[in-house]
């Protein structure tokens, strides 16, 4: 009844017969929206507008550092996306405003429905941040977790000023092999897009199919069930070029000896590009690979934010 009442309110509809109409197409998709603003405002970096549709939310701005960084946690309620969903998420940081960004769990592309009857089979969550002057972006959404037969999609789309400071990462997981659940017969694309002063910096797209055997080929997957890319972005003078390349085999040598991963160097890549840190990892254990990332974030974070990592409290719960 909600559904129906929401679509009667949008459309002003009062035919009865486009009402049930209306209604059936809205049975077969959810569609989700969040734009979240932030600024500062009495010298504190503040939530300062939010607009939503359908399940996504946020509650309030958390400061476990201090007013000058915002910590903010998206919440999906239904955890997961089936066919027909939509969900944008979309993110402003004003001029030196400081955002860190985080969910409360796992997202969830489940397999997608097979009976095209009913509706398209695809399943879509894009993301929109915009950091605009010497605002700060720390974008950490936990693993997405891709099941056997889904048909998803999932894009970020970055748009940076020079002066921007970000660090984010995404984490696919696809399907579920500790539980005979290997992803064999889904699709998914991942595609992530950097734009800096609205030039495209990066663009990084794997489109899995049934067919096009980049799961299992050695230049793709190689067999692997989890792979992720984490990015960095700090403006020329916080961080020159020789100093780039120190970072690089800083970085190199920490993932070496990080305790507890067998080989972690065969998993983890670290490389700039152009004025991007680009860090991936390729392996089969996403709280593995959450690991290596959160050391990385907590060397990182000093040179590129000038703060000490602290790790959001969601985390260990």
């Amino acid at each position: 009844m909600k559904q129906e009442f929401a679509y009667e309110k949008l459309s002003g509809a009062s035919s009865s017969v486009n009402k049930a109409s209306a209604f059936k197409g809205l049975k077969n998709k959810w569609l989700a929206s969040l734009f979240l603003e932030f600024a500062i405002k009495s010298n504190v970096s503040q939530l300062v507008k939010t607009s939503r549709r359908g399940p996504l939310n946020v509650q309030k701005a958390f400061y476990p550092e201090g007013k000058d960084c915002a910590h903010v946690y998206l919440l999906h309620p239904p955890a997961g996306i089936v066919s027909g969903d939509e969900l944008n998420i979309e993110v402003c940081i004003q001029d030196s405003a400081h955002a860190l960004i985080t969910t409360p769990g796992a997202n969830r592309f489940y397999r997608a429905r097979t009976n095209l009857a009913i509706g398209d089979s695809k399943q879509t969550q894009i993301s929109n941040i915009k950091v605009l002057g010497k605002g700060i972006c720390e974008n950490f959404p936990l693993e997405t977790i891709v099941y056997e037969g889904a048909d998803a999609i999932n894009q970020l789309d970055l748009k940076l000023s020079s002066q921007a400071h970000y660090i984010g990462w995404d984490i696919s997981c696809l399907g579920l092999p500790a539980a005979g659940q290997p992803f064999k017969k889904g699709r998914f694309t991942q595609l992530n897009r950097v734009f800096i002063d609205g030039k495209l910096n990066f663009h990084d797209r794997i489109n899995l199919t049934p067919n096009n055997n980049v799961c299992a080929h050695v230049a793709g997957l190689n067999n692997h069930s989890v792979f992720a890319t984490m990015l960095a972005h700090a403006p020329k003078v916080r961080i020159n070029v020789n100093e780039k390349s120190q970072l690089v085999d800083r970085l190199r040598e920490q993932i070496a000896h990080t305790d507890g991963i067998d080989k972690p160097s065969q998993k983890v890549s670290v490389t700039y590009i152009r004025d991007l840190l680009v860090v991936r990892y390729l392996g089969d254990h996403a709280e593995e690979c959450k690991a290596i990332f959160t050391s990385i974030w907590k060397t990182i974070r000093p040179i590129y934010i000038q703060k000490e990592a602290n790790v959001p409290r969601i985390w260990l719960t």
